[in-house]
């Protein structure tokens, strides 16, 4: 009984699921909607080309229409033409393999072997991508049903045929949308995320009983934002092939915007690093007793240096264009204090413990600056 409990609540938690899914799909631009017009064009043009292919050729080749129509439509236009062309150029190869073998040695037991064994290899080229494995399929649809003549090679090349136009025509007809502003978004609420960051640590720094256990959570964080990273990375890269032969109009400067962009996490993930490195040396620091050891104006003016990195990321992350001066001002009045914080270092007794520290903390803030600079620098195509 309880187990049909838990089945049920599993059952119903995966329906909410899914209605869940459906209304975002429904209420706004997004993956949800596009996985469901796809979903929808891929049943509407595989069950035209069946039709077709059913009332137009012989039932033996009229399931090659269908399987045709789900390979052209693929996420991108770019994608689905690709991979359209690489099983077009895989079924001519494995049918007219078939019928070589037929036609010169006969349908045997032997000369399907042969097949079996030279067809493989053949999609191992690398022209075919991942369809390779269809010319062995193609051909021994082509050897065992058709017994290698040319008349059902005919009826197969026209059965992909018909899955191709239909698949290419859905897909034509509604065009993948373009998400070049939501990518830009991501970004800049990635950068936000780590200025808000910056801002923590600057905050703990400055404070008399920093918060142990808000610092730790940060350290597994950090894991977080990596995949975070990545995830818009392959995001960017995704629209930026959604972007090669779509019929849909690229919106203002979506050409630049969207490799800026992948720039732009480039940079942030060079910045997390150093930003991870001081959260750890803060964590170990505190465990220590050397955060609370380090002198109050080496932690403020320290704290105000990471505060205006934490502004210069901000502004480096936003998706409307970025005031060159005013970003290098920024840049070069932290690195002229951060400069400063090290002389005063330098010239103040301090514990040799408490010295390592502070010389740890400067220069990650160093590194972080340097590559804000030249990320900067790159992201702008200065």
């Amino acid at each position: 009984m309880p187990e049909r409990e838990a089945a049920a609540r599993r059952g119903w938690s995966a329906v909410t699921g899914r209605a869940d899914y459906l209304r975002r799909a429904a209420r706004g631009a997004g993956a949800e909607r596009d996985e469901v017009l796809l979903g929808a064009k891929t049943v509407i043009a595989a069950m035209v080309a069946w039709v077709l292919a059913r009332y137009l050729l012989p039932p033996s080749v009229s399931t090659f229409a269908p399987f045709t129509a789900l390979v052209a439509l693929q996420t991108t236009v770019y994608r689905s033409v690709r991979d359209c062309v690489q099983y077009v150029l895989a079924m001519a190869v494995g049918a007219t393999l078939a019928a070589s073998l037929a036609a010169l040695a006969g349908v045997h037991g032997w000369t399907f072997g042969l097949l079996t064994l030279v067809a493989p290899c053949v999609g191992k080229v690398r022209r075919f991508g991942h369809q390779g494995a269809q010319v062995a399929i193609v051909g021994f649809f082509a050897f065992s049903s058709g017994q290698g003549q040319i008349a059902y090679i005919g009826h197969l090349v026209e059965a992909v045929g018909i899955g191709a136009l239909c698949g290419l025509a859905a897909h034509l007809a509604l065009a993948p949308a373009r998400h070049t502003h939501h990518r830009q978004q991501a970004v800049t609420d990635l950068y936000a995320t780590l200025a808000r960051r910056i801002d923590d640590l600057a905050g703990t720094l400055e404070a008399s009983d920093p918060d142990r256990d808000h610092l730790r959570r940060w350290r597994r964080d950090w894991h977080g934002l990596s995949a975070e990273c990545e995830r818009i990375r392959q995001a960017i890269d995704t629209e930026i092939e959604n972007g090669r032969m779509n019929p849909r109009r690229n919106t203002g400067g979506a050409g630049a915007a969207l490799p800026r962009a992948r720039e732009a996490i480039t940079v942030a993930e060079r910045g997390m690093d150093h930003l991870r490195s001081m959260t750890r040396t803060l964590n170990h620091a505190l465990d220590s007793g050397e955060l609370v050891a380090l002198p109050t104006a080496f932690r403020a003016r320290f704290g105000a240096v990471l505060r205006s990195a934490a502004g210069a990321m901000e502004e480096i992350g936003r998706a409307s264009p970025t005031d060159p001066d005013l970003l290098d001002a920024q840049i070069d009045a932290s690195a002229a204090e951060l400069e400063r914080v090290k002389q005063e270092r330098t010239t103040r007794g301090s514990s040799p413990a408490v010295h390592a520290l502070q010389g740890t903390l400067l220069t990650d803030g160093g590194r972080l600056l340097a590559d804000l600079r030249s990320g900067w620098e790159g992201v702008a195509g200065k």
